[in-house]
């Protein structure tokens, strides 16, 4: 069975860091396109980034501030979150086609 779960999210001061992780079972990551994205508040689910083993894409509203990484060893697909802004608090979910782990929250408060 396919699935997906992530971990990592927490409270982060604005202008901080913080990694998520995203544990794939059932299936490889290195096959795969992984995505993220995200659920705020009262806003529309967003897509920030998502990696294959050839590329990875970005949004806009991150570009320079998130990176993406996989590590095949442990199957896991990382979001590395730098200068963390307020609009950067959401729910985030992993997402392998139409499959979505259950998310990690990501609150940023001074």
């Amino acid at each position: 069975q396919e699935q997906l779960v992530e971990s990592g999210g927490g409270l982060v001061q604005p202008g901080g860091s913080l990694t998520l992780s995203c544990a794939a079972s059932g299936f490889a990551v290195n096959n795969s396109i992984i995505k993220w994205g995200r659920q705020a508040p009262g806003k529309g689910f967003e897509w920030v980034s998502m990696i294959s083993h050839v590329s990875a894409w970005y949004a806009n509203s991150v570009k320079g501030r998130f990176t993406i990484s996989m590590d095949n060893a442990k199957n896991s697909v990382y979001l590395q979150m730098n200068n963390v802004k307020p609009e950067d608090a959401a729910v985030y979910y992993c997402a392998k086609e139409t499959l979505r782990g259950p998310g990690t929250q990501v609150t940023v408060s001074s």
